[in-house]
């Protein structure tokens, strides 16, 4: 292996008990460059493309109490290419990083704090917390782009190199929420943002150059909290949830999230390039949702599968103090009881029906991107361990026979969120492999396993080693590589 050692970031952090600040959570502070990476195993030939993941990473000691949510952004890429694999990590050079390098200290407290004790005003739509750009990453238009779930300005990067290439240019006011969705087949990039003032919640599109084509109000009656969106071939899907901060509070500039089992949860349905005046809005039994898997038309029917959340605000989890309970409860899927759903809404008559897919608490929901807005076949979720915001294994369902099979990665052994990553001329749904970061705390490590998406019992084809154990984080994606080249040449 060959390490090119590129910067190490100042900081200000010290030794921390904290979970999400050590152990398998504790942040990285080196920026590198790895080449022939150790492999255990073989790397096949046909997988050609960038995996990255986008970590929430802090520098600086925090002003107040630390929520994983707030660290700073850093990607976390490796690509694979004539069964070679090389790695490099970045942190995303947010203004809020470099403003908080230059004053050697943090500046911005986290959203789980008073607004009081920030040293800067907030920078997200939601104006209390900074805009770490640390929640999501997607490719579109040849390039990375990261954003905040909050609701931030969304950064672009060089997908090969991570070169660092600033704001989005587009970003509207309110700015763009995490999971904005790419459809591949038309290479446009779906996005959505909210805010505490009316109409409260926006959507947009842009096309497959980069361009802004499309953004309109999709107005909810207050302030809400969505997290993710849908869509189909011809329909767009957002969310007015039943969670959200609580609205006597907020008038006094405090962040209380509330939960009302008294609301049904509405879905906005309208067509892509739609307005406020052709959505329709089904409702559905009360829930939280964090993550939507994929969304199609059926006959008369929009078909949406998702997670359900039993117990969106669930109770502090025990053996601790009440606040830090609290947030334990509110990162551990156990506690909320995410279930795979499905969602039917019918064009025609209106009618909706749903119900679980699956019993078992599962999240973190992925599948062949090729399929997306069309009717998928397989899906692949994530599992954790009781109390703790950390992937132990992953599960395939056959969607139209109901079989499903499980993966996991092993004792003290934590992976990341899996995307789809299919092989050069793939011939079917699931030809290709599925992709996740490991860490391994035993070993003291972490490491890349590809995991045969027709086959995902019989473990890892390969694992690959990193050059430093990385920390946890949320969200991944897969870039096709000749896709990624194509769109370059093209520039």
């Amino acid at each position: 292996m060959k390490i090119t050692y590129q910067n190490t970031v100042a900081h200000t952090l010290k030794p921390s008990e904290h979970p999400y600040l050590s152990g398998a959570w504790t942040p990285n502070l080196e920026e590198l460059d790895a080449d022939n990476l150790e492999v255990i195993g073989q790397i096949p030939d046909d997988i050609d493309g960038i995996y990255v993941r986008n970590t929430e990473n802090p520098v600086h000691e925090p002003l107040g109490f630390y929520h994983p949510f707030d660290g700073d952004g850093m990607l976390h890429a490796i690509y694979f290419r004539d069964g070679k694999a090389s790695y490099r990590n970045r942190f995303i050079r947010t203004r809020a990083f470099v403003a908080e390098q230059e004053s050697g200290e943090a500046l911005w407290a986290g959203f789980a704090n008073p607004t009081g004790i920030s040293k800067r005003p907030g920078m997200t739509a939601q104006g209390h917390v900074k805009d770490a750009s640390s929640t999501d990453v997607v490719f579109h238009a040849g390039k990375i782009l990261s954003t905040h779930w909050l609701c931030g300005e969304g950064y672009r990067l060089d997908p090969f190199t991570l070169e660092q290439l600033g704001t989005e240019s587009w970003t509207p006011l309110d700015g763009i929420s995490a999971h904005p969705k790419v459809d591949e087949r038309t290479g446009e990039l779906l996005f959505f943002n909210y805010s505490k003032y009316a109409p409260y919640q926006h959507y947009g599109v842009v096309d497959k150059n980069n361009n802004l084509v499309h953004y309109t109000p999709i107005p909810t009656p207050g302030s809400r909290l969505p997290h993710d969106m849908a869509f189909s071939e011809n329909y767009s899907v957002l969310i007015d949830l039943p969670m959200f901060w609580d609205p006597e509070k907020l008038a006094q500039n405090r962040h209380d999230v509330a939960f009302h089992p008294d609301m049904k949860t509405r879905f906005a349905v309208f067509p892509r390039y739609g307005t406020e005046q052709d959505v329709r809005w089904f409702e559905a039994d009360p829930t939280y949702v964090l993550h939507w898997n994929n969304a199609y038309e059926e006959g008369d029917e929009l078909v949406v599968d998702g997670f359900f959340q039993e117990d969106p605000t669930p109770p502090a989890l025990p053996g601790m103090d009440h606040f830090m309970g609290r947030v334990m409860a509110n990162l551990d899927q156990h506690s909320m009881r995410t279930k795979l759903h499905r969602w039917r809404f019918n064009l025609k008559t209106g009618e909706v029906k749903e119900g679980h897919l699956d019993n078992r608490v599962l999240e973190f929901g992925t599948f062949n991107q090729r399929y997306a807005g069309r009717k998928n076949r397989y899906s692949y979720s994530t599992w954790t361990e009781p109390g703790w915001f950390l992937f132990s294994g992953l599960v395939k369902h056959d969607l139209e026979s109901g079989e499903s099979w499980s993966l996991p990665f092993g004792e003290n052994r934590y992976g990341s969120e899996a995307p789809f990553a299919p092989r050069q001329n793939a011939r079917d749904e699931d030809d290709g492999y599925l992709v996740s970061f490991v860490t391994d705390m035993d070993a003291d490590r972490s490491e890349c396993i590809l995991v045969d998406a027709k086959d995902i019992e019989a473990g890892p084809v390969c694992r690959v080693i990193l050059p430093h154990r990385i920390s946890s984080g949320t969200h991944a994606a897969w870039g096709d590589g000749p896709g990624l080249r194509s769109a370059q040449q093209a520039r």
